[in-house]
């Protein structure tokens, strides 16, 4: 199965005393993959490309942290699989990121809707967010979530497209509130490719 396609099982983790020991080294293995699949939007939105490797890491520390031992195990890989690219698509975590607490409020009250609103810009062509359907990101009274989860699905035609450096490929937010794009660089752009089977 290529990598693109795989999901985390229960043989892939490691013993939480075991990964305890390598924990250090993970991190510095995964940090330089992490630093190319992270793309800053505009001043407080960031966009964290994931991949197999940085959910089975996320998984381990999840585990470790939390000392649910086995039972922890299958509501960690329900939560997480899920944000694991299958070939045909990238999956990123969206973070609102601001640390006065007051800030972050008043700019999330002002963001509602904002989950549908998000884009990959591939060339000419715009490839909408889906956002996860694990649970409603905007609440009633129209404040929105700090963390998002979207799904990219592209077509064989635009992953050939977003495969050629000479295209310029963009993710953006079209929120009247929070209108942006950012640009790829190509070192980015070529780790994400490696997403596609």
């Amino acid at each position: 199965m290529p990598p693109a396609s795989r999901l985390i099982a229960p043989s892939d983790l490691m013993p939480d005393a075991e990964y305890a020991k390598v924990r250090k080294e993970r991190r510095a293995e995964l940090l330089p993959i992490k630093r190319l699949r992270r793309v800053a939007l505009g001043p407080v939105c960031t966009f964290y490309f994931e991949t197999y490797e940085t959910m089975l890491f996320q998984v381990q520390e999840m585990l470790l942290t939390e000392g649910g031992g086995p039972e922890q195990v299958e509501g960690e890989l329900a939560a997480y699989n899920p944000l694991i690219p299958q070939g045909q698509e990238l999956v990123a975590t969206v973070m609102f990121e601001m640390e006065d607490p007051v800030r972050r409020d008043q700019t999330l009250r002002r963001l509602g809707g904002v989950e549908d609103q998000f884009f990959l810009a591939i060339g000419n062509d715009r490839v909408a967010g889906i956002p996860e359907g694990d649970e409603e990101r905007t609440r009633e009274d129209g404040k929105t979530s700090a963390v998002h989860f979207l799904r990219f699905p592209l077509g064989a035609a635009q992953i050939a497209v977003f495969r050629d450096p000479a295209t310029s490929i963009m993710v953006g937010c079209a929120h009247q509130q929070y209108s942006h794009l950012a640009g790829l660089t190509p070192a980015t752009r070529a780790e994400l490719a490696r997403d596609f089977a």
